[in-house]
């Protein structure tokens, strides 16, 4: 695959040659993206529509596609000022008590994902996403960092999983990608799949913020971001019976909320 080529398709061309680098460039071109994506595609599932039919970020193809994997954590980076690192600790330290089932929905190329497991190593996390390309680079982070990770291929908002299993389920920069709609499919899933007083955290686009910020939105070309800035999470969240609903901005740009299932 010409890598090199495809990235003239991409909005941020420039910021990403100094983000990837060379040498980073060229271990992506080693690998072999339909073998390696195939080992984690669930042959029953099949893609939405509205995750199937647009081009997320500007790329052709969206999600389902290695140069949408290969970019996403520079875009990340460039869409979470001051520093997303910081931005995504503070998910992890809004964390009560000690989970030992970590669920992180939508977990893209890992970053979340791995934090999760270096804070609680004696916990199961497993880190679920609809594009298997993302999944390869989730693994390799997770490899690389010699931590023990279970990675799933499938929908956010019909997970499989079995209910009330979970003690923690995270979700960062998930729900933007999506209809509002199915963001309550998805939280309706949470719901199910956490255990009685288990905890919720969404880590997002600042919904108020946004709202004033459309030049964002066109800029990162997100389909779904105007509607879900239009939205408030905190809305759905009770919709669905959470309680102990809490956000609060973190950053620039984005919002934390904590919510929890009832314990009855």
């Amino acid at each position: 695959m010409q890598l090199a080529q495809s990235f003239g398709q991409f909005l941020l061309k420039p910021i990403l040659s100094t983000f990837l680098g060379a040498e980073k460039l060229q271990w992506f071109e080693t690998i072999d993206w339909q073998q390696e994506s195939d080992r984690f595609c669930q042959a029953h599932l099949t893609y939405p529509h509205y995750y199937s039919s647009q081009n997320f970020h500007g790329i052709t193809g969206g999600y389902l596609n290695a140069i949408a994997a290969i970019t996403y954590d520079a875009v990340t980076a460039f869409a979470s000022p001051p520093s997303e690192i910081w931005i995504r600790q503070q998910l992890i330290q809004a964390i009560a008590g000690q989970p030992t089932r970590i669920l992180d929905l939508g977990c893209g190329t890992g970053s979340t994902t791995v934090m999760l497991k270096q804070a609680f190593p004696q916990a199961e996390v497993i880190g679920l996403d609809l594009s298997p390309y993302m999944l390869v680079m989730a693994e390799a982070k997770a490899k690389q960092a010699k931590l023990d990770i279970t990675w799933q291929h499938g929908l956010a908002e019909e997970t499989g999983l079995a209910a009330n299993t979970c003690d923690l389920i995270t979700a960062a920069f998930l729900f933007h990608e999506m209809p509002p709609q199915v963001s309550q499919l998805v939280l309706q899933e949470c719901w199910r799949l956490l255990k009685p007083g288990g905890q919720l955290l969404i880590l997002d686009g600042d919904q108020p913020k946004l709202r004033r910020a459309d030049w964002l939105i066109t800029l990162f070309r997100e389909p779904y971001s105007k509607v879900y800035a239009a939205e408030s999470v905190d809305d759905w969240l009770n919709k669905v019976q959470f309680e102990a609903i809490a956000t609060q901005s973190v950053g620039w740009i984005s919002q934390l909320t904590s919510a929890r299932k009832t314990e009855s």
